[in-house]
């Protein structure tokens, strides 16, 4: 049976699709146990400080393709997104040597459009937009706004096609629509291959390499030179014409299982592209499983191994001496869920113990309905366990476990958080990029940084001193159930 509907042009959120939960307090070892017996379920908050929405990831990720139009249907709050959007895109086709013409905007709907509706507007929107910049591809997406009161945006889109000579595609990513602002990346995979991407004709040498930033773009490529592939990165620059040949390549691979696991099991289920499962490339042990995973599914083995041989000779004697000075400190990190399994494990690799890891959400399962995603079943294996919560990046949650466990350092992939972290004094390294921690290399460099910011505390002492923040004693004792109603918290834990 399909996971996948192309007859649709929507997407099912992860929490209705595949069980992904927003809020959770136990241990990683009750949580994969709850897991395999299916017994796992959502709890709720009572209150909510924060939250993201699924069209910041689902037309953040559509706009860094090259020379497209994004039209967000909605009041002018909402295309508000559009200004950093268009700062990152212009700015990595700066770092490229490249020009990407894309253009984000926004419809403006007033008081009057929410009353009479607004799809004769939106057309025309589209129109002008396309005969004023010529894009390669439109998409048209919903909003709030937009979605409450019905707007049928795949209308206005079929009646576009038969005017408008390059691809259109709606993009349903409406805030309400989903907790979870991962659910945004399944829409705009879902919008890529229901209207850009094309049946094969033959195969490419190439490989499908699903990222953010493509910040080690160019060492990927001097890596894979060694395999004699090519690596296709998306969606960040890449082409129209580019993405319509998916469907050719001789695999997907992704940074992140989060981010790919949507297309990267839907290519191979459409057109039999193999998705590359497996733990991610941060680390060790996680950059040779995957080069090896990638290495049986392509058929390129000896050259494989060849290279990680040269590499460990070149890299392990400085990291073994790292992992001295590293061996025994605490770290609680705050991450995407997949993000939150990998890095745990390099932790451990370098001697380092997690005592809390904080998941913005846990995808209990992918499209391929896997039992448990690899990264954690890897630290299950391994058997490392320690304190986790599903927090959606809720800040007033985070500075309550950083005060109940007092680490070392604090490890986030969201700039938002390590700030409240070091305004209470703690060390904290702001893990953004994706490929901080990617090989050998990039693992040394990663537990030089750890070691760096546990050392050198004068800011955040001194910040710490000079800054008040809105919690009280009281709140700092709260014990972490507190926050939870349902689901699968245990009383007097």
């Amino acid at each position: 049976m399909s996971n996948f509907n192309f007859g649709m042009t929507d997407v099912a959120s992860r929490e209705t699709r595949i069980g992904s939960l927003t809020a959770y307090k136990g241990s990683l070892s009750e949580l994969a146990s709850l897991t395999d017996s299916g017994e796992v379920s959502n709890c709720d908050r009572c209150f909510s400080q924060s939250g993201g929405c699924p069209s910041m990831c689902a037309l953040g990720q559509i706009a860094r393709i090259r020379d497209v139009l994004v039209v967000h249907h909605g009041p002018a709050g909402c295309s508000i997104q559009g200004v950093a959007t268009n700062t990152i895109v212009k700015q990595l086709a700066k770092k490229r040597g490249i020009k990407n013409n894309t253009v984000y905007i926004g419809t403006d709907m007033n008081e009057e459009d929410t009353i009479f509706g607004a799809e004769g507007k939106l057309k025309d929107i589209v129109r002008t937009a396309y005969e004023r910049y010529r894009p390669k591809a439109i998409f048209v997406s919903s909003s709030c706004a937009s979605g409450i009161i019905g707007e049928d945006i795949d209308s206005v889109v079929e009646d576009l096609r038969e005017e408008i000579d390059v691809p259109i595609a709606p993009v349903h990513c409406e805030g309400f629509k989903s907790h979870i602002q991962a659910t945004g990346f399944d829409l705009s995979d879902h919008a890529v291959l229901t209207t850009i991407v094309k049946p094969p004709e033959g195969k490419r040498n190439v490989i499908n390499f699903k990222n953010f930033f493509e910040s080690a773009r160019l060492e990927i490529i001097d890596i894979f030179k060694n395999f004699d592939v090519e690596p296709l990165f998306f969606y960040t620059n890449a082409t129209v014409e580019e993405l319509s040949h998916m469907s050719e390549s001789l695999a997907t691979v992704s940074v992140c299982g989060s981010l790919g696991n949507y297309i990267g099991n839907a290519l191979e289920e459409l057109y039999g592209v193999p998705y590359v499962r497996s733990i991610n490339m941060l680390g060790i042990e996680g950059f040779e499983t995957w080069l090896r995973t990638i290495g049986r599914t392509i058929g390129r083995e000896e050259k494989i191994e060849a290279y990680l041989k040269a590499e460990r000779e070149k890299y392990m004697p400085k990291i073994e001496e790292l992992k001295k000075e590293l061996k025994g400190l605490r770290a609680v990190i705050g991450m995407g869920p997949g993000y939150t399994f990998e890095v745990a494990r390099v932790l451990n690799e370098l001697g380092m113990e997690v005592v809390w890891g904080a998941a913005w959400h846990y995808d209990k399962q992918f499209e391929d309905r896997a039992a448990k995603p690899e990264p954690m079943q890897n630290l299950i294996d391994k058997g490392i366990d320690f304190e986790m919560s599903v927090s959606d990046q809720q800040n007033y949650e985070l500075l309550n476990i950083l005060e109940a466990t007092k680490p070392d350092i604090y490890i986030s992939r969201h700039n938002g958080t390590t700030v409240w972290a070091v305004k209470q004094g703690y060390a904290a390294l702001f893990a953004g990029d994706e490929f901080m921690i990617f090989g050998y290399k990039g693992t040394l460099n990663f537990a030089q940084a750890v070691l760096d910011t546990i050392k050198n505390r004068s800011f955040e002492k001194n910040l710490a001193k000079r800054t008040k923040v809105p919690y009280t004693d009281w709140w700092y004792k709260q014990n972490m159930d507190k926050f939870f109603v349902g689901g699968n918290k245990k009383e007097g834990r």
